[in-house]
């Protein structure tokens, strides 16, 4: 696989090649959106562009990027299209814990298969609800896995917020065997029994797959589980439930990019203005100039935001990889994601709302797409409660109470 993603320790604005793969995904995204093209072709360009090893070491076949570098691409795939960045959410988080397996033999082989194109979607949550104070375990999982008299196994149940799993080539599953043990469970997505529903319907990031995958009595080979400790009964701190989140920011500071540029584009091809207005092009208007730039400082912050914290989990990464558990670094790692998500929340909804007070009616028509970037800020700030994860913070902060051991933090 030939790589046109800029080489880690480069600036990705350096590759000529990236640019022009960015500005082709952004042609036609609202496009996309409008028509529901779901984003094949622009995911498959990118696989073959090498995007999926970014964060691979150099020497297993991969570009080596740091997470602060990895971060800076999602900002900018983001700001061509936040449903192809964020598609590719689950595979960069597989390969984030596939870094640091205690199984040295999966690991190869799964960072292996990601260095050669192939990419890995997600099935780990359903629509049942986590007991209130339980942080992991598999009491809750409906999706079983019984033995066969193979020496394998069998999988079955029905997952949802499936993101990503249309598109890849593995889904990774989160399910129980018959004793209650977790189970990361790893199969390809044509497997026999496999099905991956595009019945996504939410109002923001429409076309990023994530709906149904059922798996009905699937065959899985014993060398595509990993038994999972529940997290309830040992709950130390690790960064990857902050990389899962702190992605999302990298969303969210992509779409407000993308605002910027809106705004920017919407004031120049403006050649009227309001009767009482104090300039007759916008464009000389200095209270519409006072509106893009400080949408434009908003995107600004926004990326500085996320990737400061990006340097905290880079931090938590390499105590890991040099075989060093270090809790301060995990938790450090978390309060900087959490905070980064608080943070953006507070004035992202707002700075993409405001792109309308660049332009009058007319830039609600449709055929602009004006509205999507809030829809899809929305609906990807959902993910989790920003109230709680600043409550959380709070009470860190005060009264040194531990973070939440879940994926949310």
């Amino acid at each position: 696989m030939t790589s046109t993603l800029p080489d880690a320790g480069a600036a990705a604005d350096e590759s000529a090649a990236f640019v022009e793969l960015l500005a082709q995904i952004a042609e036609g995204a609202q496009r996309r959106e409008q028509e529901r093209i779901l984003p094949r072709e622009q995911v498959a360009r990118l696989v073959d562009a090498g995007i999926g090893k970014l964060r691979i070491p150099v020497e297993q076949g991969g570009a080596g990027a740091s997470l602060p570098e990895l971060f800076d691409v999602i900002i900018q795939l983001a700001a061509a299209d936040a449903n192809v960045a964020h598609i590719l959410r689950a595979h960069f988080g597989f390969v984030e814990e596939q870094l640091h397996n205690p199984d040295p033999v999966a690991a190869r082989r799964w960072l292996g298969l990601a260095a050669d194109g192939k990419l890995f979607g997600n099935a780990v949550s359903a629509q049942n609800g986590l007991p209130v104070g339980r942080t992991a375990g598999a009491s809750h999982l409906d999706t079983t896995l019984t033995r066969d008299d193979t020496g394998g196994f069998r999988l079955n149940g029905v997952k949802f917020y499936s993101t990503g799993t249309l598109f890849a080539d593995w889904v990774n599953v989160q399910a129980a065997d018959a004793d209650g043990a977790s189970y990361r469970v790893t199969v390809p997505t044509d497997r026999a029994g496999v099905t991956v529903e595009d019945d996504w319907d939410g109002f923001g990031q429409r076309l990023t797959g994530t709906g149904t995958t059922r798996f009905a009595d699937v065959r899985v080979d014993a060398d595509e589980t990993q038994r999972v400790d529940a997290r309830d009964t040992d709950p130390k701190p690790t960064y990857y439930g902050a990389f899962y989140q702190l992605y999302l920011q990298a969303l969210t500071a992509g779409v407000l990019a993308a605002v910027r540029s809106d705004a920017v584009a919407l004031t120049r091809r403006r050649d009227r203005n309001f009767s009482h207005a104090s300039q007759p092009l916008p464009a000389d208007d200095p209270q519409v100039l006072q509106v893009v730039g400080e949408i434009a400082a908003d995107a600004f912050a926004a990326r500085a935001i996320v990737l400061t914290a990006a340097h905290a989990l880079q931090v938590a990464s390499d105590s890991e990889r040099a075989g060093v558990f270090d809790p301060d670094a995990a938790q450090d790692a978390q309060l900087a994601a959490a905070q980064a998500k608080v943070a953006v929340d507070r004035f992202s909804y707002a700075t993409a709302a405001r792109l309308l007070d660049v332009g009058g009616a007319s830039a609600t028509q449709v055929r602009y797409g004006h509205d999507r970037h809030w829809r899809n800020i929305r609906t990807i700030s959902t993910h989790n409660p920003t109230f709680l994860k600043a409550t959380a913070i709070g009470s860190r902060l005060v009264n040194e109470t531990p973070l939440p051991q879940n994926g949310f933090f």
